[in-house]
C-alpha cells in the first residue's frame, strides 16, 4: 500500500519531477527550478514548494524564503495575461492613473483584487519597468506597450479577446 502511494504522489508531481532532473536536483539551481515551476503553474502553490524542499534535501524554509525575497515569484495564482502598468515617475506624470481607473473597469476588478475570477487576467501596479521614454507603459507578459492611454489600452484588449475566441474556433488554446 505504501508503494502505491508513493507511486501516486510521484505522477502528481512529474512536472515538477521533470524541472528537477533538468536541474540535476541541484540547491544551487533552485531559483532556475523556481522559475520554470512557476512558468508551468503560473503561481508557485505551496504543496510543491513542501515537495521541491523534499527533493532537493532542504529545509522548506530555505524554499519559501527565496519564493518570497524575490519578487518575480508569485504564491498566489495569476491570470493567463499579466498585465503590469508603471507607476514610476515618469508614467505618473503622464496620468498612468486613469488607464489604471479604465483597467479596473474593464476587467470588473475592485480595489485591492488583482486577479480576475477567471484567472484570465492579473493587473500588477509596479514601480517601475525601465520603459520611461514610452510613459505611460504597461508590460502584458512579455510584451511593452508604450504611450498608453485607455483607449489603447481598450484596443490590446479587444485584439487579445479577439485572439483567444479565433483560437478557440480552431480548436486550439493558446498557451
Amino acid at each position: 500500500m505504501r508503494k502505491e502511494t508513493e507511486q501516486v504522489f510521484e505522477r502528481k508531481f512529474d512536472k515538477v519531477n521533470y524541472i528537477l532532473d533538468k536541474h540535476e536536483r541541484k540547491v544551487s539551481n533552485l531559483i532556475a527550478i523556481l522559475q520554470e515551476i512557476q512558468a508551468e503553474y503560473r503561481y508557485l502553490p505551496e504543496e510543491v514548494l513542501t515537495y521541491v524542499a523534499t527533493a532537493l534535501g532542504i529545509p522548506r524554509a530555505t524554499v519559501y524564503g527565496v519564493a518570497t525575497f524575490y519578487t518575480q515569484f508569485s504564491m498566489k495564482p495569476k491570470g493567463k495575461y499579466v498585465i503590469k502598468v508603471c507607476d514610476g515617475t515618469a508614467c505618473h506624470v503622464r496620468k498612468n492613473q486613469a488607464l489604471i481607473s479604465s483597467l479596473r473597469s474593464r476587467l470588473g476588478l475592485k480595489e485591492g483584487q488583482k486577479t480576475t475570477p477567471d484567472m484570465r487576467y492579473t493587473l500588477e501596479i509596479v514601480s517601475c519597468i525601465g520603459a520611461c521614454a514610452l510613459a505611460p507603459a504597461v508590460v502584458i507578459n512579455d510584451r511593452v506597450y508604450g504611450q498608453m492611454t485607455a483607449d489603447k489600452m481598450k484596443a490590446v484588449l479587444d485584439e487579445i479577446e479577439r485572439a483567444e475566441a479565433a483560437a478557440a474556433g480552431d480548436g486550439k488554446e493558446e498557451r
